[in-house]
């Protein structure tokens, strides 16, 4: 099913605003709406259901939206969104974050350390809401919760980001289309925002979990220094140096790292698998035999291919990929950073490190082998 095809839903920030605006409703008006309409920052009408609204006092209410992400894989489709407004006479709109939201400890978000995690696209829409009910010298206190957020939250980069206790209120549209690549590349630039802001000046990217556990286990790389790049390498290059990082280095499988090394930096297997063509090649390099390179042009994986590295004495392989990787990559970003590369196996044994890694290492403090 292509993206266009799909069905779309709305975000948690509509789910909030619409719970406010139905709570409003049965405090203000008596009314208990099964769906209200909300204004999104680009005033755009977007229906929301609502699932159930209660009247708690003369001043208190509170309202639950089921998220409905539509065909979008969110981790938080289909989980309740309670919102509770307070009334007062302060004149003033006031956010708090109830259980299972987050609230902000870093700097380089959307919001500043202290906030509770409701970004400017839901506060935005939930003051037009204020404006829309509350006369002046009417103030309300709204708090969101989100029942399984502490949970959810466990599956979203929110502890990386330094965002605590939950998960974030979120939407910039209040309209969730189907998650695009271009909408989850975008997802991860905010790792490096929150990076450069707390003061790092080199960039750890990390394609998945061997580089994550080899950069905090073994190498002493703290967890706020590290970006996960998924399959899209190359983007997450441009976007460390579009930040202002002169220094990055890239730890991961030599399965991902290999490919870098050939030039391809989207490493999705459908976007780019010459892996066995490359490792047959440097090992021509080191004197493989067409026997050998037959063999290992034969194996699956490049896991596959070590025993026969090893065997025939060919490690040195993997220093030319590290070394191969590191140059392609500062071509891939016009020499604007300096690239290092760590190479590890599936159980995070560290097969290579290139100089820039090394010497960058070195300088960070991190705990990486004098000799492999």
């Amino acid at each position: 099913m292509d993206v266009e095809s799909m069905r779309g839903g709305y975000t948690t920030g509509s789910c909030a605003t619409a719970g406010m605006k139905a709570a409003l409703l049965a405090l203000l008006q008596e009314e208990f709406p099964s769906q209200v309409t909300v204004i999104n920052p680009q005033e755009q009408p977007i229906e929301v259901p609502i699932k159930a609204v209660e009247v708690l006092s003369s001043t208190e209410a509170k309202a639950t939206v089921v998220k409905d992400g539509g065909d979008d894989p969110d981790v938080t489709h289909g989980t309740d969104i309670v919102t509770t407004v307070q009334l007062n006479t302060d004149g003033q709109l006031q956010f708090k974050a109830g259980f299972g939201v987050g609230t902000v400890t870093k700097s380089g978000l959307a919001m500043p350390p202290g906030e509770p995690a409701i970004n400017p696209g839901p506060r935005t829409m939930m003051t037009t809401v204020f404006h829309e009910f509350c006369t002046e010298g009417q103030g309300v206190v709204v708090t969101v919760s989100v029942p399984e957020g502490e949970v959810l939250a466990r599956k979203t980069l929110n502890s990386t980001l330094g965002i605590e206790g939950g998960i974030s209120i979120i939407g910039t549209t209040g309209i969730v289309k189907p998650m695009s690549e271009e909408g989850f590349k975008n997802s991860l630039i905010p790792q490096l925002k929150v990076m450069k802001a707390a003061g790092y000046e080199t960039a750890v990217l990390v394609p998945g979990r061997i580089g994550q556990d080899l950069a905090q286990q073994v190498l002493g790389v703290s967890i706020n220094q590290l970006a996960e790049t998924s399959n899209f390498i190359g983007f997450m290059l441009e976007q460390a140096v579009k930040i202002g990082f002169k220094k990055i280095v890239i730890i991961g499988h030599i399965g991902k790292i290999i490919k870098l090394a050939s030039g391809s930096f989207h490493t999705h297997n459908r976007m780019s698998d010459g892996r066995m063509e490359t490792l047959v090649a440097y090992a021509a390099l080191e004197g493989a035999s067409t026997a050998v390179a037959h063999e290992l042009m034969d194996c699956r994986t490049t896991e596959a291919a070590m025993p026969i590295l090893a065997r025939e004495q060919l490690d040195g392989v993997y220093q030319r990929v590290a070394d191969r990787a590191s140059m392609r990559s500062e071509r891939y970003i016009a020499q604007e950073a300096e690239v290092g590369i760590i190479i590890a196996t599936l159980d995070g044994q560290i097969l290579a490190v290139d100089d820039t890694a090394r010497r960058i290492g070195g300088e960070e403090h991190w705990h990486i082998p004098f000799t492999l």
